[in-house]
Protein backbone atom coordinates (compact mmCIF):
# COMPACT_ATOMS: atom_id res chain seq x y z
CA UNK A 1 0.00 0.00 0.00
CA UNK A 2 1.43 3.19 -1.15
CA UNK A 3 0.25 6.16 0.97
CA UNK A 4 0.57 9.52 -1.12
CA UNK A 5 1.98 12.58 0.43
CA UNK A 6 1.33 15.84 -0.90
CA UNK A 7 5.08 16.95 -0.86
CA UNK A 8 6.53 13.63 -2.57
CA UNK A 9 5.34 11.41 -5.54
CA UNK A 10 3.26 8.47 -4.36
CA UNK A 11 5.94 6.00 -5.22
CA UNK A 12 8.77 7.72 -3.81
CA UNK A 13 7.88 6.13 0.16
CA UNK A 14 9.16 2.70 1.53
CA UNK A 15 6.45 1.59 3.64
CA UNK A 16 7.48 -0.32 6.85
CA UNK A 17 7.85 -3.64 6.24
CA UNK A 18 5.07 -5.98 7.96
CA UNK A 19 3.06 -2.57 8.27
CA UNK A 20 1.54 -2.52 4.96
CA UNK A 21 -2.05 -1.98 6.63
CA UNK A 22 -1.34 0.54 8.80
CA UNK A 23 0.30 2.52 6.04
CA UNK A 24 3.70 3.97 8.28
CA UNK A 25 6.02 5.51 6.13
CA UNK A 26 9.42 4.85 6.84
CA UNK A 27 11.40 7.55 5.08
CA UNK A 28 11.14 8.82 1.63
CA UNK A 29 13.04 6.57 -1.12
CA UNK A 30 14.32 9.68 -3.22
CA UNK A 31 15.15 13.02 -1.68
CA UNK A 32 15.55 15.97 -3.61
CA UNK A 33 18.41 18.32 -1.91
CA UNK A 34 18.03 21.99 -2.13
CA UNK A 35 19.26 23.28 -5.77
CA UNK A 36 22.06 25.23 -4.16
CA UNK A 37 23.86 22.81 -2.29
CA UNK A 38 24.04 21.11 -6.14
CA UNK A 39 25.34 24.21 -7.29
CA UNK A 40 27.90 24.55 -4.76
CA UNK A 41 29.60 21.46 -5.13
CA UNK A 42 29.42 21.86 -8.63
CA UNK A 43 31.06 25.00 -8.76
CA UNK A 44 33.99 24.03 -6.09
CA UNK A 45 34.38 20.59 -7.61
CA UNK A 46 33.82 20.61 -11.45
CA UNK A 47 32.79 23.65 -12.74
CA UNK A 48 35.39 23.96 -15.43
CA UNK A 49 36.54 21.19 -18.13
CA UNK A 50 39.92 20.78 -19.74
CA UNK A 51 39.61 21.07 -23.38
CA UNK A 52 40.52 17.55 -24.91
CA UNK A 53 40.86 15.08 -22.33
CA UNK A 54 37.84 16.24 -20.68
CA UNK A 55 39.18 16.25 -17.20
CA UNK A 56 36.93 18.29 -14.70
CA UNK A 57 38.29 20.83 -11.98
CA UNK A 58 36.54 23.65 -10.17
CA UNK A 59 37.05 26.49 -8.06
CA UNK A 60 39.12 24.49 -5.40
CA UNK A 61 41.72 23.17 -7.43
CA UNK A 62 42.21 26.98 -8.60
CA UNK A 63 42.10 28.21 -4.92
CA UNK A 64 44.20 25.81 -3.73
CA UNK A 65 46.95 27.33 -5.65
CA UNK A 66 47.27 30.36 -3.21
CA UNK A 67 49.88 29.40 -1.12
CA UNK A 68 49.32 28.82 2.74
CA UNK A 69 45.83 29.83 2.99
CA UNK A 70 44.35 27.86 -0.19
CA UNK A 71 44.62 24.93 1.65
CA UNK A 72 43.05 25.87 4.46
CA UNK A 73 40.22 28.12 2.88
CA UNK A 74 38.87 25.03 0.31
CA UNK A 75 38.84 22.59 3.63
CA UNK A 76 37.01 25.01 5.59
CA UNK A 77 34.22 25.71 2.75
CA UNK A 78 33.96 21.90 2.14
CA UNK A 79 32.47 22.17 5.66
CA UNK A 80 29.38 23.51 4.08
CA UNK A 81 28.15 20.64 2.71
CA UNK A 82 28.77 18.64 5.92
CA UNK A 83 27.00 21.25 8.17
CA UNK A 84 23.68 21.08 5.27
CA UNK A 85 23.91 17.17 5.78
CA UNK A 86 22.54 17.98 9.80
CA UNK A 87 19.59 19.68 8.89
CA UNK A 88 18.74 16.30 6.42
CA UNK A 89 19.19 14.18 9.19
CA UNK A 90 21.88 12.33 7.67
CA UNK A 91 23.54 8.94 9.91
CA UNK A 92 26.06 9.81 12.19
CA UNK A 93 28.36 6.71 10.57
CA UNK A 94 27.92 9.24 7.34
CA UNK A 95 28.93 11.91 8.77
CA UNK A 96 32.07 11.03 9.81
CA UNK A 97 31.96 9.55 6.43
CA UNK A 98 31.88 13.04 4.91
CA UNK A 99 34.44 14.37 7.80
CA UNK A 100 36.91 11.66 6.82
CA UNK A 101 36.21 13.13 3.23
CA UNK A 102 37.63 16.41 4.16
CA UNK A 103 40.37 15.02 6.23
CA UNK A 104 41.63 12.64 3.53
CA UNK A 105 41.36 16.16 0.69
CA UNK A 106 43.06 18.11 3.07
CA UNK A 107 46.32 16.05 4.04
CA UNK A 108 46.45 15.08 0.77
CA UNK A 109 46.71 18.74 -0.44
CA UNK A 110 49.30 19.70 2.62
CA UNK A 111 52.03 17.90 -0.87
CA UNK A 112 53.32 20.79 -2.20
CA UNK A 113 52.14 20.30 -5.97
CA UNK A 114 51.65 17.03 -6.19
CA UNK A 115 48.79 17.67 -3.64
CA UNK A 116 46.61 19.61 -5.69
CA UNK A 117 46.12 17.30 -8.19
CA UNK A 118 45.35 14.56 -5.44
CA UNK A 119 42.47 17.39 -4.51
CA UNK A 120 41.15 18.26 -7.70
CA UNK A 121 40.72 14.99 -8.12
CA UNK A 122 39.83 13.47 -4.47
CA UNK A 123 36.39 16.35 -4.91
CA UNK A 124 35.49 16.16 -1.47
CA UNK A 125 31.84 17.95 -2.01
CA UNK A 126 30.88 15.94 -4.68
CA UNK A 127 31.62 12.88 -2.63
CA UNK A 128 30.07 14.58 0.20
CA UNK A 129 26.51 15.41 -1.88
CA UNK A 130 26.80 12.33 -2.84
CA UNK A 131 26.63 10.62 0.55
CA UNK A 132 23.88 13.92 1.17
CA UNK A 133 21.84 12.64 -1.53
CA UNK A 134 21.96 8.79 -0.68
CA UNK A 135 21.58 8.71 2.90
CA UNK A 136 19.38 11.78 3.86
CA UNK A 137 16.71 11.26 5.93
CA UNK A 138 14.00 14.27 5.36
CA UNK A 139 13.10 16.40 2.01
CA UNK A 140 14.38 20.27 1.98
CA UNK A 141 10.98 21.47 2.82
CA UNK A 142 11.40 19.52 5.89
CA UNK A 143 15.39 20.28 6.80
CA UNK A 144 14.70 23.34 8.37
CA UNK A 145 15.82 22.06 12.24
CA UNK A 146 17.74 19.51 12.97
CA UNK A 147 17.87 18.30 16.38
CA UNK A 148 20.66 19.61 19.33
CA UNK A 149 21.99 16.31 19.41
CA UNK A 150 23.09 16.52 16.15
CA UNK A 151 24.93 19.89 16.10
CA UNK A 152 26.73 18.75 18.96
CA UNK A 153 27.79 15.66 17.19
CA UNK A 154 28.83 18.23 13.93
CA UNK A 155 30.54 20.41 16.28
CA UNK A 156 32.68 17.71 17.89
CA UNK A 157 33.62 16.80 14.21
CA UNK A 158 34.61 20.42 13.39
CA UNK A 159 36.59 21.00 16.72
CA UNK A 160 38.10 17.87 15.53
CA UNK A 161 38.70 19.22 11.98
CA UNK A 162 39.54 22.48 13.09
CA UNK A 163 41.96 20.65 15.69
CA UNK A 164 43.92 19.02 12.42
CA UNK A 165 44.41 22.16 11.18
CA UNK A 166 46.02 24.02 13.81
CA UNK A 167 47.83 21.44 14.75
CA UNK A 168 49.42 21.44 11.27
CA UNK A 169 50.10 25.18 11.03
CA UNK A 170 51.95 24.61 14.51
CA UNK A 171 53.79 21.97 12.99
CA UNK A 172 54.41 24.00 9.65
CA UNK A 173 55.44 27.37 12.26
CA UNK A 174 57.80 24.93 14.00
CA UNK A 175 59.33 23.24 10.95
CA UNK A 176 59.98 27.30 9.57
CA UNK A 177 61.19 28.59 12.92
CA UNK A 178 63.53 25.48 13.08
CA UNK A 179 64.93 26.53 9.25
CA UNK A 180 65.55 29.92 9.64
CA UNK A 181 66.43 30.31 13.48
CA UNK A 182 70.19 31.43 13.81
CA UNK A 183 71.84 28.58 15.99
CA UNK A 184 74.18 29.85 18.35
Amino acid sequence: MQIADHNQPADSFDLVPGSAASGRIVRPNQIQIERELEVFAQIMDNQFALPIVGWRFGMNAIIDLVPGIGDIATSLVALYVLISAVRYRVPKITLLRMALNIVIYFLGNMVPWLGDIFAAWWKPNMRNLALLSNRATVSAEQAKEASAGDWMFVGVIILGLLTLLLGSLAVSAFIVWFLFHPWN
